[in-house]
């Protein structure tokens, strides 16, 4: 039985996604790009939605979960005035509609107290979560109507403000699955008028941000897959950055720990890990080789118990540093 090929680039690829493509038309732009078939995403944009899209190539797929727990910064616009059925400006007008109130600094100081921390957020009908393995959108589309179930959610940080008539613009730092067009809808019911996103611009997920992503157009136009690799957006796989602690085992260490082995390691830094808790693991070298769990705490933090929770395969080193 042959082996499927192993990918020969292997690592992360912010891109500035531009509002129109779907994600999965990104994915595919870069699939042609780069003549490699295993990327993923770490979190949906909206079609008309614009910003970073963090793309995983080769090996670094099998990172995505993980990275999911990097916070997500945005810039919005949210119009008032009314409500629609998607909750941003590609939906149709539905109650509640009305005046816009006056949009002062005490109004936005309320709504800011009011949606920052951690609080049950109600998803748009249309958009992708599942519900019973279907997709909501694909149910509102069918006339399907289903009870959403809230899901916890947390803004560690939100500033609004209003610079124009029946407008405010935010930007807000989000825990994955916050929904910017459930908060324009939500600030729109609260406020008796209605309102839904208008604009939409995704800044950063954890460290890759803007400055450094590589613009969707390159990703349409290149013909040599190395002016993507040797370009500033590139991340090698061994140069990602996950939101964990980073651990580094010696040679006897990362070698158990790839073969499945639980380790025991000694450490000197004083930053806190629980139980339960993922690190990044690193050989002495600097190269990723795996995610643990921290089974076991002792003597005042500085002795671990790690267990490999996913570990990248010799065949990974294939590419990696590319």
């Amino acid at each position: 039985m042959s082996r499927r090929r192993p990918p020969r680039f292997s690592g992360l690829l912010p891109v500035i996604k531009e509002s129109g493509p779907t994600s999965h038309d990104v994915v595919d732009k870069a699939r042609r790009a780069l003549k490699e078939r295993r990327i993923g995403h770490t979190g949906t944009l909206d079609p008309m939605a614009e910003g970073v899209l963090l793309l995983c190539i080769g090996h670094a797929t099998r990172l995505q979960q993980y990275l999911l727990g990097w916070p997500k910064t945005y810039n919005g616009i949210v119009r008032l005035g009314f409500a629609t059925t998607t909750y941003d400006r590609e939906g149709e007008e539905i109650e509640p509609r009305g005046e816009a109130p006056a949009i002062d600094l005490e109004l936005l100081s309320d709504l800011e107290r009011r949606f920052t921390g951690t609080f049950d957020q109600v998803p748009p009908p249309y958009s992708a979560k599942k519900v019973d393995g279907k997709k909501l959108y694909e149910l509102a589309r069918n006339g399907q109507t289903v009870e959403i179930e809230p899901k916890s959610v947390t803004v560690h940080g939100l500033n609004l403000r209003s610079e124009r008539p029946s407008e405010i613009d935010l930007t807000v730092e989000t825990s994955t699955g916050f929904y910017v067009r459930s908060l324009a809808h939500d600030i729109g019911v609260l406020l008796g008028c209605g309102g839904y996103l208008h604009h939409l611009c995704r800044l950063a997920i954890g460290p890759y941000n803007l400055e450094n992503a590589l613009p969707q157009k390159v990703l349409e136009t290149t013909k040599d897959p190395m002016e993507i690799i040797d370009s500033d957006a590139w991340i090698p796989l061994d140069k990602a950055q996950l939101p964990f602690s980073d651990l580094t085992v010696n040679a006897t260490a990362a070698d158990r720990f790839t073969h499945g082995q639980e380790v025991v390691v000694f450490r000197s830094g004083s930053e806190t890990v629980e139980i339960d808790e993922h690190v990044t693991v690193r050989a002495p070298d600097g190269a990723l080789i795996g995610i643990g769990t921290v089974k076991a705490v002792l003597a005042r933090g500085r002795t671990l118990t790690i267990q490999p929770a996913m570990v990248f395969a010799d065949d990974a080193a294939h590419g990696r540093r590319r």
